[in-house]
């Protein structure tokens, strides 16, 4: 007779709970230094998330090729808590206040020694706040500093008087997103008008409405994708509670308080906003150990893996329109060498700006971030294994595949003669060919190579 079978939620919990007492119970000192605010999935500031990324080294662009183009799909920036999620900050306020006064009514006095001083009276920075998930003042930073290197980078590109038409800079309805590209563009156009002592001059951003923007919002009226969330999102709670009922356990002998689930998750939820937002990580990020932050993280990552990534063909199917945007700009800029259009009439660069949403389905679209045989799995439009759990190592992060300010570049390069067959071919002279940039870092297709 067969063995039963272990169902899958104890049989994580038993694997978690070995792997974390197996684990070092606080952070290393020193060099190396084990910093919580890499290991925040998509709630990661991109100036950190830029420093974790390590791609092996490219191919060079072969010598006398110049840029003709560039698409960007840029997530936007740093942002505040949204309205949902202040309101579950002030409950986790009252919940601890209830949590301190059932503590101080114990048999057992000492315990409250255990409990770290600040969640004696705390209050969340965004208490009576109504409105929340705008940009902050950090996200305006991270994009005015990535169009600033942008256009370092590419000098001859932007080199031209802006037009609209010549570069196009498009966003979402949604303010943190149109934030984010006026920024953007006040670091592409800094010293190109003559407004006020930066020189600054107006630009257009253009946005279509949410219900009929596919290109950017397509998660929003694609009825399969909606579909597929609702049945889905059960499943992913299941998946994460062994990880969630381990962690509240350590909690609780920990610091003798009786946290339930929900308490560790809007705690988990306020570390990541504190080390994001605040540079705080002292409190509620310390409250979890080393080990316990590698597989919070990883709950948040298998999240977005199964609901955004390669968990199902739909999720990266519906981003089909803008890889389709993308290409025929390309071909556009293509056309118009082959031509001989001169420099000013024609795109040279098309900057879009959405949402984690957005990016993270174009990621998949590009292949990126593949285990082993993925992507032969992709071709045919299976759902891949979730990732590895810690303290496996693993290629999808939420704090590089689509941090704040996350975003992909395919870089149009006209290079003289023909180069390989991964190129596009033009005229009989010369030779096009794409380079993808993720986080500003070229990184290599599947097929092994960068264009």
């Amino acid at each position: 007779m067969a063995a039963p079978r272990v169902p899958l939620p104890q049989l994580l919990l038993l694997v978690v709970a070995a792997l974390v007492a197996a684990a070092p119970v606080r952070r290393a000192s020193g060099a190396g230094e084990f910093d919580v605010r890499r290991h925040l999935s998509t709630v990661t500031r991109y100036d950190v998330a830029r420093g974790s990324s390590s791609v092996k080294s490219m191919p060079p662009i072969p010598d006398g090729s110049r840029v003709i183009h560039l698409n960007l799909v840029a997530r936007h920036g740093t942002r505040a808590p949204t309205k949902k999620r202040i309101k579950e900050l002030d409950r986790l306020a009252i919940r601890l206040e209830a949590l301190m006064n059932e503590a101080k009514q114990g048999l057992n006095s000492d315990s409250l020694k255990k409990v770290p001083s600040w969640i004696k009276g705390w209050e969340s920075r965004w208490k009576g706040r109504t409105k929340g998930g705008e940009l902050t003042s950090e996200g305006e930073e991270e994009l005015y500093n990535l169009a600033t290197r942008v256009k370092e980078r590419f000098q001859d590109l932007f080199d031209d008087e802006y037009h609209p038409d010549v570069y196009s800079i498009r966003a979402t309805q949604v303010s943190r997103a149109s934030a984010s590209a006026v920024a953007f563009g006040l670091g592409l156009l800094s010293g190109k008008g003559k407004l006020g002592p930066g020189k600054n001059r107006a630009f257009s951003v253009l946005s279509e409405s949410r219900a009929s923007d596919i290109c950017l919002r397509f998660f929003d009226s694609c009825e399969t994708y909606k579909a597929y969330r609702k049945r889905k999102e059960p499943d992913v709670e299941k998946q994460k509670e062994p990880i969630l009922e381990h962690v509240t356990a350590a909690l609780v002998n920990r610091y003798h308080l009786n946290f339930t689930t929900q308490d560790v998750s809007s705690l988990w939820f306020l570390c990541k906003q504190e080390a994001s937002l605040l540079n705080i990580t002292n409190q509620a990020c310390g409250l979890f150990n080393e080990a316990e932050v590698y597989f919070l993280e990883w709950t948040d990552d298998l999240e977005g893996f199964v609901l955004k990534g390669y968990g199902e063909s739909i999720n990266y199917r519906m981003g089909l329109p803008l890889l389709k945007d993308v290409v025929q700009s390309m071909e556009e800029a293509i056309i118009a060498k082959e031509e001989n259009h001169p420099d000013g009439t024609y795109e040279k660069a098309r900057l879009r700006f959405a949402h984690a949403e957005t990016v993270v389905p174009f990621s998949c679209l590009l292949g990126l971030f593949l285990e082993g045989s993925d992507f032969e799995k992709i071709q045919q439009e299976e759902a891949l294994d979730i990732p590895p759990m810690p303290p496996q190592g693993r290629n999808w992060k939420g704090s590089v595949v689509a941090p704040f300010a996350g975003n992909n570049m395919l870089v149009l390069y006209q290079c003289p003669g023909k180069t390989s067959d991964a190129s596009t071919s033009g005229g009989q002279n010369n030779s096009y060919l794409v380079q993808v940039l993720h986080n500003e870092v070229p990184v290599s297709m599947p097929n092994g190579n960068t264009s």
